[in-house]
């Protein structure tokens, strides 16, 4: 059941780490774990590379949620050519993509993961009785082709006929080695499944890095430590970086379209913050309960600042909360404010209008 010691793993920004010596997708030709799972059990279809951390969504992915995430993409790319506009034009992109951090910012909670069903992977029938000397669907239609040729007239008078049909003899093996593909993913299905409703913590670790929930907050530049030692609970340290985050400086445009840039009021600053780091949280426990059959998740919320009295850098705990998943799924996500929310839960966080975030104690996990 994973019980016995505390295991922990990690993911910084920009780095993928492999948590065991045999990723779960690493089969040569299988199809990523978080496309065939989703095939199966859920509802995303986001295909990847095993071991590559590439991948890409199709039109029944589910990211984007919100259109502050699917307009960024639209802003990236007009920045691509942001030296072909006039100074106008640049004033005005510089302003939609600041509004549009801002945007993604308060949006970041309701950008979470839809459930996984892990019973409903593990149950599924294998795509050919491979046990019972079945062969696959690719493979049959191949071999229906081979057994239905008839060369044409102009194939004969050229004595193309060996050739076609080494073409199709091909097609055949070809069709074979994808059927073995499919019935490997679902193999490997099947058993992930099964670990992860016995609760085997290794195997959740290596979930959460196969589906990589926290893309996007990893692009903020955030990193995330995870530590369970039961299956039920987890515990998460998020790295907030919120100087890099969180704009320092107002952009607007002025009557003539002329870009305007004003520093951020300390008071606007650290109330976006607190969004940030309030929504990331929030989002953090509903990917969590999404992936995963976890009851209860403390999530701890660090900031690293300079130690005046030392000079040395030092990393606070800013927020500690303990989020239970049936308090959680009770909440209005589209209306809520995710700073006032955390009065759902057992917390500890100390903050002010005008100061920020203060140090507060970690909740132990109980």
């Amino acid at each position: 059941m994973g019980f016995g010691f505390r295991k922990s793993f990690k993911i910084a920004p920009g780095i993928r780490l492999n948590v065991g010596s045999k990723s779960i997708g690493v089969s040569a030709g299988v199809k990523g774990l978080r496309y065939s799972v989703n095939s199966r059990g859920g509802s995303r279809m986001t295909a990847s590379i095993p071991n590559t951390g590439i991948y890409y969504t199709s039109t029944g992915g589910k990211r984007s949620r919100t259109t502050a995430y699917s307009r960024q993409r639209e802003i990236q790319a007009r920045q691509k050519e942001a030296a072909r506009l006039n100074e106008l034009e640049q004033a005005a992109l510089a302003v939609d993509a600041y509004q549009n951090t801002l945007d993604r910012i308060h949006s970041i909670h309701k950008e979470a993961d839809d459930p996984i069903n892990w019973i409903k992977v593990r149950s599924t029938n294998p795509p050919f009785r491979k046990n019972e000397g079945q062969i696959g669907l690719h493979e049959n239609a191949a071999i229906e082709k081979l057994h239905n040729y008839k060369p044409n007239l102009v194939t004969k008078l050229f004595g193309h006929q060996e050739k076609e049909l080494e073409k199709l003899q091909k097609e055949v093996m070809e069709a074979r080695k994808k059927d073995d593909e499919e019935y490997r993913s679902w193999e490997r299905d099947v058993r992930i499944a099964t670990k992860v409703i016995e609760g085997d913590i290794d195997t959740y670790f290596e979930v959460i890095q196969e589906f990589e929930p926290f893309d996007d907050l990893t692009e903020f530049g955030s990193g995330f430590e995870f530590f369970a030692e039961n299956p039920k609970v987890m515990e998460i340290e998020f790295d907030v970086h919120s100087d890099t985050v969180v704009p320092k400086e107002q952009l607007s445009l002025t009557k003539t379209g002329k870009l305007s840039v004003k520093p951020m009021p300390k008071s606007k600053y650290f109330d976006i913050q607190q969004d940030y780091v309030c929504s990331c949280v929030l989002r953090i426990a509903r990917d969590m309960f999404a992936l995963l059959p976890l009851d209860t998740v403390y999530i701890h919320a660090t900031e690293t600042i300079l130690d005046s009295i030392t000079g040395y850098q030092r990393q606070l705990t800013i927020l500690s909360v303990k989020i239970d998943k049936r308090t959680l799924n009770k909440l209005n996500f589209e209306h809520i404010d995710c700073s006032d929310s955390m009065q759902n839960f057992k917390h500890n966080m100390k903050f002010k209008k005008t100061a920020g975030f203060s140090e507060v104690e970690k909740l132990t996990v109980e």
